[in-house]
């Protein structure tokens, strides 16, 4: 996994960032995901599995779905998938089906995510494709977004065990 920072990574997720934000407004858990190929942004989502009642409403898979139709085609090689959080094996397995070519993360998951935290799907060998990873950026933005939505879910709870 790399870890260096360029300024186009810190551009593209401060973007995924934007739309983490958009997640949080409206209730779903805030991960922003956007796909880059030649320095145009050709899909954005955020996640969505709470309004759309499905489980695989994920940022990535959403973005990964619209790069798909955009592009006419499955095979996303030369793309890169900018994400706020470590993608878990759901995910990571999309990127790792589309052919993308690089992904970068902000927030570690070491409760679900696959690119190297619980487990890295890289590490597969006989996998047919492989990707470059990059991880960390902006990931205390991305972190603090995170524990900031699931504190005052906890909050309300509490809240509402009160009255």
């Amino acid at each position: 996994m790399n870890n260096s920072t360029n300024q186009k990574d810190l551009l593209y997720m401060n973007i995924a960032l934007e739309l983490a934000k958009q997640a949080a407004k409206s209730g779903e858990v805030p991960v922003g995901a956007i796909l880059v190929k030649d320095d145009k942004i050709v899909a954005k989502s955020f996640n969505n599995r709470h309004q759309s009642k499905d489980p695989t409403g994920h940022a990535e898979i959403i973005a990964i779905q619209q790069a798909a139709r955009e592009q006419g085609d499955w095979r996303l090689e030369g793309h890169t998938l900018y994400v706020t959080l470590e993608p878990c094996p759901m995910c990571a397995g999309a990127v790792y089906a589309s052919r993308i070519e690089r992904c970068v993360f902000g927030a570690y998951d070491p409760k679900a995510g696959f690119l190297g935290s619980l487990f890295d799907i890289n590490s597969i060998a006989t996998l047919n494709h492989h990707f470059d990873v990059t991880g960390g950026i902006l990931e205390e933005e991305c972190s603090s977004i995170l524990t900031d939505f699931f504190k005052t879910i906890r909050e309300k709870k509490r809240t509402k065990k009160g009255s």
